[in-house]
């Protein structure tokens, strides 16, 4: 089985929402196939970073640490001062979990919320990769 599971919403500045993915018996992988993002008014400065986690976190921050082992996703985009600052978004694709997800959000130049649009990849687990993914999640958790 192989079938794309799509979110979508607005998340306000340093806001984080749960997206639910458990399943009862945790046969059901995910990995992100795609990640978008877009601010709610262009018209405005914003420098905007959205995150995916595979931990609940307090609040989204501007950081970007790519050896934090929870983190499976970041885009940025920013206007600036009537300039376009750019845009990237990374997805850690190599990367299959069986837990719920964490988005967050900060804008840096104000108090912007921020469009975002996640496609998953739903794969069928055996009986020892769903423990397997289940036991990595866990090790996650507890370090």
């Amino acid at each position: 089985m192989s079938k794309i599971i799509s979110y979508k919403g607005m998340i306000a500045s340093t806001g984080t929402e749960r997206l639910r993915l458990k399943t009862n018996n945790g046969k059901v992988g995910y990995k992100i196939t795609k990640f978008e993002i877009m601010p709610n008014n262009s018209n405005n400065n914003f420098e905007t970073t959205v995150k995916i986690y595979s931990t609940k976190q307090n609040q989204g921050d501007v950081f970007v640490d790519f050896s934090d082992s929870t983190l499976l996703a970041a885009a940025f985009s920013g206007l600036i001062s009537g300039g376009y600052a750019g845009s990237q978004t990374i997805i850690h694709d190599n990367v299959i979990f069986n837990q719920d997800i964490y988005v967050t959000a900060e804008d840096a130049s104000g108090s912007q919320a921020t469009n975002y649009y996640i496609e998953l990849e739903a794969i069928s687990l055996n009986d020892v990769e769903a423990t397997m993914v289940t036991l990595q999640n866990l090790r996650t958790i507890s370090s």
